[in-house]
């Protein structure tokens, strides 16, 4: 066999064994869990409920729901991709002291929570959820915020329901779009198991939509921020937090003031949201 034939078979090889090990093992590119007992004990200096959820597949969901006296709503936060409720609860603070519930969920393999992950169970779990919440909030006093990776999940959500509003921190344009970023080199539309498609859910989003992103976010381009609030400019806002990167939103500032508006600022809510209705009926 000439060399140059050769050289060509063992790049084809390594291409497609490549490719094999990708698809099989992406999770453990994708997502950094932190796994908890389940006698794990959570502790914070402010009241809230432990609450489990099983699945119809034998999966278990565990999340906490944080509350306050005369709640104006309540807040229902999809985290990112690493660690578990334990840590990002601290994240409640940021809302009860705006006068929110707050309610919060491990994704399977994170914390306590259990059982087999995709992006199907990912959005079916949440919908679970989000319908429990329903029961226990009006949902026309639910906002639902994703951050990062549940930025993606956060929207699909949005999609399904009728939430009072969707905040959006640090989203990716899609999952796919993301991806192909750094994996432009491999076939991603018929490997990747994770492809959340944001762009095509947004679009069908019937709530106001808030759009909170660093304009120097490293991971996840200010420019994807921008690209969603585009699709659906009638009844979507974009906030920059000039300097801000992917993890330190909350150490600004302008973060704190802008969600402060977005929640309890009635004017910029209606603004949007009439500007949807005449869109609509357009």
């Amino acid at each position: 066999m000439p060399l140059a034939l050769q050289i060509l078979l063992y790049l084809i090889i390594t291409y497609v064994v490549l490719c094999i090990v990708f698809y099989f093992f992406q999770h453990y590119f994708f997502f950094r869990p932190e796994i908890l007992p389940k006698h794990f004990e959570y502790k914070y200096p402010f009241p809230f409920d432990e609450v489990n959820f099983e699945m119809e597949d034998g999966g278990e969901i565990n999340g906490l729901h944080f509350k306050v006296p005369n709640a104006k709503g309540v807040i229902c936060y999809f985290k990112g991709n690493s660690r578990s409720v334990k840590g990002w609860a601290k994240f409640a603070r940021d809302f009860i002291g705006k006068g929110y519930d707050f309610f919060m969920i491990d994704y399977r393999g994170f914390g306590k929570s259990s059982g087999k992950r995709n992006q199907t169970t990912l959005f079916n779990d949440a919908q679970t959820v989000y319908k429990w919440l329903s029961t226990q909030c009006p949902e026309e006093k639910i906002t639902i915020y994703g951050r990062s990776l549940g930025s993606g999940i956060a929207t699909r959500i949005a999609s399904w329901n009728k939430p009072r509003m969707l905040i959006l921190d640090s989203p990716y344009y899609s999952f796919l779009y993301q991806i192909q970023r750094y994996g432009f080199w491999l076939p991603l539309k018929w490997i990747l198991r994770y492809q959340i498609r944001s762009d095509q859910y947004i679009k069908k989003v019937t709530a106001p939509v808030f759009i909170i992103h660093g304009t120097r976010d490293r991971l996840i381009s200010f420019k994807q921020g921008k690209m969603l609030h585009e699709l659906i400019p009638d009844h979507s806002a974009l906030i920059a937090i000039e300097g801000g990167g992917h993890n330190n939103l909350p150490s600004y500032s302008e973060y704190h003031e802008e969600l402060y508006d977005i929640l309890n600022d009635d004017s910029l809510y209606e603004k949007l949201a009439t500007q949807l209705e005449t869109a609509t009926e357009s």
